[in-house]
C-alpha cells in the first residue's frame, strides 16, 4: 500500500534527503520546503520505502502537491 506525501502549503523546496529505494522511519526528515521564509522539515508518516520522488530542489510545489510516494 503506497502513502503519498504532500506538501501542507505553496513554497520551494530547498532540500531533499531522500531517493528512490531509502528505507525510512516513522518521522525521519525527508524533505525541507520553504514558505513563508521559513523552514518547514516534512517528515515520514511512517515507516517504509522511498518509492518515488517527484519533487527536486529549488522546484516551487502548491498546497496538497504530492512530493514523495512511500511504500
Amino acid at each position: 500500500m503506497s502513502t503519498e506525501v504532500t506538501a501542507p502549503m505553496s513554497g520551494e523546496i530547498w532540500k531533499v534527503h531522500v531517493k528512490a529505494g531509502d528505507q525510512v522511519q516513522f518521522e525521519d526528515e525527508l524533505i525541507i520546503l520553504e514558505a513563508l521564509k521559513m523552514e518547514h522539515p516534512i517528515y515520514a508518516p511512517a515507516d517504509g520505502t522511498i518509492a518515488e520522488v517527484k519533487v527536486a530542489e529549488k522546484q516551487k510545489v502548491e498546497a496538497n502537491e504530492v512530493l514523495i510516494v512511500l511504500e
